[in-house]
C-alpha cells in the first residue's frame, strides 16, 4: 500500500499521446537557454555577444504559422509599442502562405525584428526555440492574428519592476470582425485583485482561469530558473496550459493590470478539432502537468503541497476538459469523454481530489460522464452547440431546480 504522503499516478492514468474549489495551496516562502542555429532574417542586429547593457527591455515572441490574413496588423501593434527597447521574434513554423514574406518585409523595415525559419514541427517546440534566442529581461507573447495595445508592454512591465513581481498580468478584449465587429472585455482579475501582487499558491483562482499567456509579462531569468517551458508535441495543439500552470505555480508575486492589454481575435475560436492527432492534445498538457506537481514541484516543496497543488490541478482540469469538448468533431466526442471518464475516475481513487471540490453542477455533470460516458454524449447531443440557456435545460435535466438555481446565480455573480 502506498503512503498517504506520497503523490504517485493514480492505476489506470492514460500516458501522454506520443509523436472551481479556491482553496489555498499551503507551501512554505520561496526563497539554459541555448542558442539555436536557426538561420535569422532582418537588418542590422547587434552581435550576440553584445554586452549586458545592450540586451533589450522585453523579448516579444510571435509564433507564425499561415496567418498572412491577420498578421499585418499584429506586427503592426508590436512595432507600435511605447516601450521601444525590445526584440521581436517571429518564428515561422513552416508556413506555406504569405506569411514568411510578410514577416521579412518587416525584418526590413525594423531592425528589432528577428525572423527565425524552420519545418514544421508545433507550437511548443516554435515557442522553446523562440525562448532559446531571445535575450530580453522579460518575455512577452504575441499571437500573430492578435493585436496587442501601443501601451501594454511598457506598463506591465512597469507594474512588474513596481511590485518586484516575477509576473505581471493584464486583462484583455474577446474580438470579433465576422459578421460584424465587436469587442466584449474578459476579466481575468478584477479590481481588488490589481490593487497589490500576491502568490498565485494562496490565491489559487488565476488557475482556474483560461490560459491566455499573451497579457502578460515573466521575467527571463524566472522562466529560465525553474525550467519552465512548453511541451513540443509535434502537431499538437493548447500548448499553453502546461506553462501557464506551471508559471503560476512557481511564482512567488504576480501583479495583475486591470486595464486591457489587447484584442483576442474570436473568429475562428469555434472551429473543430477534426484531426485524430489532434483530440486528446488538452489531456497530454494535463498529463504533463500532474508529472510536474508529482516530481519538481513535490520535491521543492513537499509532498502536502503537492497534494494541495494536485486538487487545484483537478479542477481546473474538469473545466479544461469541457472546454476542450465543444471543440471537438462529434466523432471524437465518445472516445474524449471515455478518456475522461477514466483520468477523473483514477484520479478519485488516487485521492487526488473529491467530486465535493467541484461546484454542484459541475460535480453532477463529472459523475454522469463518469457513470456512462457514451450514453452522455448520445443523450446530450446538443451541448456542444448550447448556448447559456441551453447549459441551464442541461443541468435543469441533470439535477432538478436546485442544479439549475445554482449554475444561473454564478453565471449572475461572474463566479
Amino acid at each position: 500500500m502506498e503512503s498517504p504522503n506520497e503523490i504517485s499516478a493514480p492505476a489506470g492514468t492514460v500516458a501522454p499521446e506520443e509523436p472551481n474549489g479556491t482553496a489555498a495551496v499551503s507551501v512554505p516562502p520561496v526563497a539554459d537557454a541555448l542558442p539555436a542555429d536557426a538561420p535569422a532574417v532582418g537588418g542590422p542586429k547587434a552581435p550576440m555577444a553584445a554586452a549586458p547593457e545592450a540586451a533589450p527591455r522585453v523579448s516579444l515572441l510571435m509564433p507564425v504559422m499561415n496567418v498572412g490574413r491577420y498578421l499585418p496588423e499584429s506586427l503592426a501593434s508590436a512595432r507600435a509599442q511605447t516601450l521601444a527597447d525590445i526584440e521581436i521574434i517571429c518564428i515561422d513554423d513552416g508556413s506555406t502562405d504569405g506569411s514568411l514574406a510578410i514577416m521579412r518585409a518587416a525584418a526590413e523595415e525594423d531592425e528589432r525584428i528577428r525572423v527565425i525559419e524552420k519545418a514544421n514541427s508545433g507550437y511548443g517546440d516554435s515557442m522553446n526555440r523562440a525562448l532559446d534566442l531571445a535575450r530580453g529581461t522579460y518575455i512577452g507573447i504575441l499571437e500573430p492574428d492578435d493585436i496587442m495595445y501601443p501601451e501594454s508592454l511598457e506598463r506591465l512591465v512597469a507594474a512588474a519592476e513596481a511590485a518586484q513581481a516575477e509576473v505581471a498580468k493584464g486583462n484583455f478584449e474577446l474580438y470579433w470582425t465576422s459578421p460584424s465587429e465587436r469587442v466584449e472585455f474578459f476579466e481575468v482579475a478584477d479590481n481588488a485583485r490589481c490593487a497589490a501582487p500576491s502568490r498565485p499558491l494562496e490565491d489559487p483562482f488565476i488557475f482556474y482561469q483560461k490560459p491566455s499567456i499573451w497579457s502578460a509579462v515573466y521575467r527571463r531569468d524566472f522562466l529560465e530558473r525553474h525550467g519552465i517551458r512548453f511541451l513540443p508535441t509535434p502537431g499538437a495543439s493548447f500548448q499553453d496550459c502546461s506553462f501557464s500552470f506551471k508559471v503560476f505555480a512557481s511564482a512567488a508575486r504576480v501583479v495583475y493590470v486591470h486595464d486591457s492589454m489587447l484584442r483576442y481575435r474570436q473568429d475562428n475560436e469555434g472551429s473543430s478539432v477534426n484531426a485524430r492527432n489532434k483530440v486528446f492534445c488538452t489531456c497530454d498538457e494535463y498529463a504533463e502537468i500532474e508529472r510536474w506537481i508529482a516530481g519538481e514541484f513535490a520535491s521543492e516543496h513537499g509532498e502536502a503541497a503537492a497534494r494541495d497543488l494536485m486538487r487545484v490541478e483537478q479542477v481546473a482540469k474538469y473545466d479544461s476538459y469541457m472546454w476542450s469538448y465543444v471543440r471537438l468533431a462529434p466523432e471524437f466526442r465518445v472516445m474524449f469523454l471515455e478518456r475522461m471518464a477514466g483520468e477523473f475516475t483514477a484520479a478519485l481513487d488516487a485521492g487526488w481530489f473529491e467530486l465535493d471540490d467541484l461546484k454542484p453542477w459541475k460535480r453532477a455533470n463529472l459523475a454522469a460522464i463518469m457513470r456512462d460516458p457514451t450514453g452522455w454524449v448520445r443523450g446530450n447531443a446538443s451541448y456542444a452547440a448550447a448556448g447559456p440557456f441551453g447549459r441551464m435545460m442541461h443541468y435543469l435535466k441533470l439535477g432538478g431546480p436546485g442544479l439549475l438555481v445554482s449554475y444561473a446565480l454564478n453565471r449572475v455573480r461572474h463566479e
